[in-house]
């Protein structure tokens, strides 16, 4: 499955570098993305030399998105590239 990294999971004035938010294809509900937790989230850099790997945790709001916390923290470059989802 393909996702796209939308933005970090953040509050009004903190920000969680590790853990993203990740809306995923074909996934419109809640429903859906609560059947994706425990999964493994894989992000390859554009040069593709790296990959850092996270795991699906929750579902996020109600239109079908979910977060994942990943090993460390990712780059802001991140926001809007296509992860990978197994």
């Amino acid at each position: 499955m393909k996702g796209v990294i939308i933005n970090f999971r953040r509050g009004r004035t903190t920000q969680k570098d590790n853990q993203m938010i990740i809306q995923v294809e074909s996934i419109t509900n809640r429903k859906k993305a609560e059947s994706l937790v425990g999964k493994t989230v894989i992000f390859t850099t554009e040069s593709g030399k790296k990959q850092i790997k996270g795991k699906i945790s929750a579902a996020h709001g109600k239109k079908g998105a979910v977060r994942a916390i990943f090993e460390k923290g990712m780059p802001g470059q991140a926001i809007g590239k296509q992860v990978s989802i197994e």
